[in-house]
């Protein structure tokens, strides 16, 4: 337990030594609120063993947070004391044998009854750790889709993926997304949470869009399971100092800033929780793109889940791109073709990997054409060692679907709208299982 403690102490300290200024500012005092939230909840489960209380233990952050005040001095010694102890007082008893009276005898004491034997404490039987599957590591590629036909239609846009990707892999031709917005879609893909009017309209009101500490996410579950994640986004840069950087978002009450075709908070789903950013993990695992390559070379640094979002213009997000390039889904495309092989090619992914291109945003159609149709159906495509190359799987399936999914792979249980008894997993078949939901 110590050495677990001591871990996740230098941890957070790591996490802290990488915040300056008023991002620092800014976690000192949401984590102080999120921590008193996370110990309520902890305090308050029944048997003190639910997911708050685990993530409790993993942050330690109770015994990290500063003291706000100094110690109370101690007291001064009495005058006339010497070294702060006080002197004995000449006893006023006469040294005389003749005042001396004896004490009477004390009664004998009475034998105590025999006692009970102690009724044993039950104990609450503990519960197996998570275990991953036959896959243990994920690669997760979040892109805006130009729809399902022009992705997988016989005269695709994205040839790379349709024509060259799409045989490799297994097809999810009944996969649909939940809003045509980016945010919606990646906050239920990683955490369950429905969509809002808020998110819908990707939160152009910052600190008013992140979830309260109590609001966990998948890669809550994996930490509390000592499974690790990265999150890899593309052209993340302090906005102060322009260079690569951890867990940028903005600042509370200030609107959205962004450089055209760059990174955007909004494609990136971790930065709306305070479970992540208060306990220190988005700070560490939510990293610039630049690492990707570097971390694929070995199964040691390559992260059980790997979140993997491309800037503005390679997610495929029209109009992002310089005048003259690909753009649109031709620029998600070329990303996929640069990219994809990479990781395929990587020891984890040959060892035991599995990739998901998956749409968390539909392009806005023609202002001429009518308005797509719901469910927006945009298709994700599964390759991996373990699937059928060139199969199909025409269930349907959405961003619950995604995340209830991923939980499985990792024998996790299942969060908010991923839990619904409508929800389908297209784990079982991955796990070589032979029933699924």
């Amino acid at each position: 337990m110590k050495k677990a403690i001591a871990a996740r102490f230098n941890q957070a300290m790591t996490a802290a030594a990488s915040l300056t200024g008023k991002r620092f500012g800014l976690l000192v005092a949401s984590s102080l609120v999120a921590t008193s939230a996370i110990v309520a909840a902890a305090a308050t489960s029944s048997n003190g063993n639910g997911p708050l209380a685990a993530l409790l233990g993993r942050s330690l952050a109770a015994e990290t947070v500063p003291a706000l005040t100094e110690p109370a001095p101690s007291p001064e010694p009495a005058a006339g004391s010497a070294g702060g102890s006080a002197q004995p007082e000449p006893s006023s008893a006469s040294s005389s044998a003749e005042s001396f009276t004896a004490p009477a005898p004390a009664p004998a004491p009475e034998p105590a009854p025999p006692s009970e034997p102690e009724t044993p404490v039950p104990t609450t039987p503990e519960v197996p750790a998570p275990e991953a599957g036959r896959i243990k590591h994920v690669f997760m590629i979040s892109l805006a889709s130009p729809g399902y036909d022009a992705a997988f239609g016989s005269t695709p846009q994205m040839p790379y993926l349709a024509a060259t990707l799409r045989p490799q892999g297994d097809l999810l031709s009944g996969y649909s997304v939940l809003d045509d917005s980016t945010l919606p879609n990646s906050v239920a893909t990683i955490s369950g949470q429905p969509p809002s009017a808020a998110t819908k309209a990707d939160c152009p009101d910052y600190g008013a869009c992140v979830y309260s500490a109590e609001t966990l996410t998948l890669v809550d579950q994996l930490g509390i399971a000592k499974f690790d994640w990265r999150a890899y986004m593309e052209e993340m840069v302090n906005p102060e100092t322009g260079q690569p950087d951890n867990c940028v978002y903005p600042q509370p009450g200030a609107p959205e800033t962004t450089v055209t075709g760059g990174y955007a908070p909004r494609l990136n789903p971790f930065v709306y929780f305070h479970s992540l950013l208060d306990l220190g993990d988005c700070a560490s695992s939510d990293v610039p793109f630049t690492g990707l390559e570097k971390d694929l070379k070995k199964v040691d640094s390559t992260a059980n889940f790997s979140y993997i979002a491309p800037n503005l213009c390679n997610s495929g997000v029209p109009a992002q791109c310089p005048a003259g390039a690909p753009d649109g889904a031709a620029s998600a495309d070329a990303f996929l073709a640069a990219w994809v092989p990479k990781i395929l090619a990587s020891p984890a992914y040959k060892k035991d990997g599995l990739l998901i291109v998956n749409f968390s945003q539909v392009n806005p159609p023609d202002p001429a054409a009518p308005a797509p149709a719901k469910p927006l159906k945009v298709g994700a495509l599964l390759v991996s060692p373990f699937v059928t190359p060139g199969s199909t799987d025409g269930l349907a399936y959405d961003p619950y679907s995604l995340l209830r999914s991923t939980e499985d792979l990792f024998g996790l249980s299942h969060l908010a709208g991923a839990d619904g008894a409508k929800v389908k997993s297209f784990a079982p078949a991955l796990l070589g299982e032979n029933n699924g939901d």
